[in-house]
């Protein structure tokens, strides 16, 4: 990136005229194209009463990107409908379509519209092709969380949850978990996979794709996916008690099941499952270890160090660096990001103990660190030390104040 986002676009804009046939066709592609070649997760596409307000999504953050004529708006939308099977003449009801980008790296496009006062809404998110997706060394984690999770994966009962927010990298671990699968086994274990959708295509697991307006739900696919003789089951995701509960049944079966659930912290899960109903010696028997993670984005080597006190925001830190912004990094400071992880193992005996009593998340948090837990406060304010990040960012993902469960 050699300017501004707005500029680089800008400078790139199809030179016909708007209401050229082809203008839109172009601009389209180049949106496309350029929201991959930046690395963007998402693209917004917002109408409002005198413009469409285009914004990407950059290691977590959206940045305007661009402003088209309200004429253009309506064309933008059904071009992006079009290339992904969707009714163009429906625009009073939300619809999800896909479409696949080839280029140097093939790109699943999914896009979503959705109804608004000006129009519709057109999210796009872009998923980087199966041959290029992620392995587990890859993800740069601490490497005794990396040593314990490759261990686990040779489990033949058990759960193993990732937990996070929305946008936390919880898809690309557990993608990462299935390929270790396969590469620790040689493709001698039988893998499937329950999702909502499909975002990436794993070669030698029988992914599925739920869908509950035809009555295949999450709870109907485990239940008769137990008798497809699977060894290790990647569920998408827990959303419901029932869900949660066959799961957990399938685990002291004898399957490893993989899935995710939305929880701040490793010991919130545990709280929150709690919470839905599931009983606390399925907790304690079931599962293996809770996975928590978020994404910092990383400094750009253009970051300064700071001595300004205002700077630190309050962390434990004896070293911190400040984002400045250059042509490299498109001005925003930042560049790439880097994983926030903490593990929680349940099967630790006061840990146990804790979970059988029904504690809450805090007690359960005071004890997971007294046996060794060390939490995403903690890597964060070591990765400030290290000037990878900064207070600002710290801030940003994790809040003002400190986790305690």
């Amino acid at each position: 990136m050699q300017e501004s986002l707005p500029q680089h676009f800008q400078e790139h804009l199809p030179e016909k005229p708007e209401n050229h046939p082809e203008y839109v066709t172009n601009l389209v592609d180049l949106i496309l194209n350029q929201a991959q070649a930046i690395n963007a997760s998402d693209i917004h596409l917002l109408p409002s009463e005198n413009k469409m307000r285009m914004d990407w999504r950059i290691d977590g953050v959206l940045h305007h990107v661009a402003d088209f004529s309200p004429e253009l708006a309506p064309r933008i939308t059904s071009r992006l409908k079009v290339l992904s099977h969707l009714l163009t003449y429906r625009t009073d009801v939300p619809q999800e379509g896909r479409l696949r980008q080839s280029g140097e790296q093939a790109v699943e496009t999914r896009i979503s519209t959705f109804p608004t006062l000006y129009g519709e809404k057109v999210v796009v998110r872009l998923f980087v092709g199966s041959g290029h997706y992620k392995h587990l060394e890859s993800l740069n984690l601490p490497g005794e969380i990396l040593f314990e999770l490759q261990r686990l994966l040779t489990q033949t009962g058990g759960v193993i949850l990732m937990t996070g927010p929305a946008g936390s990298g919880k898809t690309t671990t557990i993608y990462a978990c299935m390929r270790e699968i396969i590469r620790q086994s040689q493709g001698s274990r039988s893998l499937a996979s329950l999702e909502d959708p499909i975002e990436v295509v794993v070669p030698t697991v029988a992914q599925s794709q739920v869908n509950p307006a035809a009555g295949f739900d999450m709870v109907l696919g485990l239940r008769s996916l137990l008798r497809q003789d699977p060894e290790v089951i990647m569920v998408g995701e827990i959303r419901d008690r029932e869900t949660a509960e066959t799961v957990f049944q399938a685990s002291l079966s004898g399957h490893l099941v993989v899935t995710t659930f939305h929880a701040g912290s490793a010991t919130e899960a545990v709280s929150r499952l709690s919470d839905m109903g599931i009983e606390p010696y399925l907790l304690r028997s079931g599962l293996l270890a809770i996975l928590s993670q978020r994404l910092l984005r990383r400094l750009c080597s253009c970051a300064e160090i700071s001595r300004a006190e205002e700077d630190r925001m309050g962390l434990d830190v004896e070293h911190w660096k400040v984002p400045v912004g250059c042509v490299e990094c498109g001005q925003t400071g930042y560049q790439g990001r880097m994983v926030l992880t903490e593990m929680l193992q349940p099967g630790q005996t006061e840990v146990a103990n804790a979970i059988l009593n029904g504690a809450d998340a805090t007690v359960l948090h005071q004890l997971a660190i007294q046996s060794g837990m060390r939490t995403q406060w903690d890597r964060a304010q070591e990765a400030v030390n290290q000037g990878l990040t900064s207070p600002a960012e710290v801030r940003r993902v994790l809040g003002m104040t400190r986790n305690n469960g």
